[in-house]
């Protein structure tokens, strides 16, 4: 029993030893933000308002690995307006203020979606008139706090139902019609002309019936001279699927004269997880970071938390697990070290002689 206890307890101590090449420091500070500029890319990061403001490591992490940072709940309907007129911007005001010290820029997330929508909204019916103009007093207040601050704005966020290519019932949708879309972006764009204007989903990164219908409603959106601006691949992917062919979907959007960028990944593994597999994650990230560089107009690839206590993935995805760079103990994982190996090679695909 007691060699057992002894086997366990040197088991444990060996997922907290760093891994080989991300020893130089305890949370690797610097080398990857820095490479990151180096490419001209955005290497953003999903922040949470509370660990941001209680836990200096989350902070050290945040702003020693990436430029900018996305607004991961903190900017929802329920929780910035949770009263009709009765708005708390609180959290935001901390996460860009945040940004600006540190020399990051910020992603707005999210105008337009299907959840989180406080009791006020969703307990009632609405006329469209009415609703057209919440939606306004909304985006007035909310857009027009940060116009000017903001690089860019998930303005429509998972518009098609999840495996499907229809357009998903929502209050927006019932309300407003299909042309909700073309309003929302049409509104941001009147309160934050600056800003880059995003429809953001997921299951469109390898192709498929849904990936053709977000393409068919760009091209509809920018044949009408909508202020669309890029396509938010969220790549929320399970280890070993994420799709080969990338680079050409992401393509098929900037043909249309849009940017494409990575706005929420994660790559998670199905239970029990070994070594191997958090090794392969690490060639996962390298290969969505790759994508990135390879497509000219990819601004940039922002993850999804900043470490693995703080995923969505265990509650949403019961059974799987280490979807990030950073382990629950801020030690840095493989998926990092692919992120630097990305960034650290010329653009032709040699590596950079300053590794």
């Amino acid at each position: 029993m007691v060699v057992g206890l002894v086997v366990l307890a040197v088991a444990a101590a060996l997922v907290l030893v760093p891994w080989p090449d991300e020893q130089e420091h305890p949370h690797a500070e610097g080398n990857l933000r820095r490479l990151a500029d180096a490419r001209g890319m955005d290497l953003g990061v999903a922040v949470a308002v509370e660990p941001l403001a209680q836990d200096s490591t989350y902070q050290d992490v945040v702003s020693g690995n990436y430029t900018s940072m996305t607004a991961e709940n903190t900017m929802k309907w329920s929780l910035v307006q949770p009263e009709r007129g009765g708005f708390d911007f609180s959290g935001p005001d901390a996460l860009v203020d945040f940004a600006d010290e540190h020399g990051m820029s910020m992603r707005g997330h999210t105008l337009t979606w299907h959840n989180q929508l406080p009791g006020w909204l969703t307990e009632r019916e609405w006329q469209e008139e009415e609703l057209r103009q919440v939606l306004q007093e909304h985006t007035e207040a909310l857009l027009g706090r940060y116009q000017g601050r903001m690089q860019a704005w998930d303005v429509i966020n998972e518009p098609f139902e999840d495996d499907g290519p229809e357009l998903r019932e929502n209050l927006w949708l019932e309300t407003m019609g299909e042309d909700y879309i073309a309003h929302a972006l049409w509104t941001a764009n009147a309160v934050d002309p600056e800003a880059e204007l995003y429809i953001n989903e997921f299951n469109v990164e390898g192709g498929g019936a849904k990936s053709d219908a977000l393409y068919e409603l760009a091209s509809d959106l920018l044949e009408r001279g909508v202020p669309l601006h890029g396509i938010g691949f969220q790549s929320h992917f399970v280890h070993g699927r994420v799709p080969d062919d990338l680079v050409q979907q992401m393509e098929r959007f900037t043909d249309l004269g849009l940017d494409v960028a990575i706005t929420e990944l994660d790559v998670r593994i199905p239970e029990p997880v070994d070594r191997k597999q958090i090794e392969e994650q690490g060639q996962e990230y390298r290969q969505v970071v790759q994508a990135c560089l390879e497509v000219e107009r990819c601004p940039g690839v922002t993850v999804w938390g900043a470490a693995d206590h703080h995923s969505w993935v265990p509650e949403w995805f019961p059974g799987t697990a280490e979807a990030l760079p950073f382990d629950e103990h801020y030690v840095p994982k493989p998926a990092r070290s692919g992120m630097v190996d990305a960034l650290s090679r010329r653009p032709g695909g040699g590596p950079r002689s300053d590794r």
